[in-house]
């Protein structure tokens, strides 16, 4: 499982920025097409919307990958 740290005074990051912080896309145009394909789930559900906002616990899923959001 890969860990993304939000930075200090944040709570939240979204979903295509959290992709690419993992290094799961090269850029926000990839993350924003997988997105929309239904390739990512968001807390075992397939999620839309790569402007949606994960916070602390979150875990994303993509490319037999997971990515847990933490502080």
């Amino acid at each position: 499982m890969i860990k993304i740290s939000l930075r200090e005074g944040e709570e939240f990051i979204k979903l295509g920025q959290a992709l690419k912080k993992a290094g799961l896309e090269e850029s926000g145009v990839d993350a924003k097409m997988d997105i929309q394909d239904g390739l990512v789930k968001v807390n075992g559900e397939v999620d839309t919307r790569r402007g949606r906002k994960l916070y602390e616990g979150d875990v994303v899923e993509f490319r037999d990958e997971q990515v847990q959001i933490t502080k």
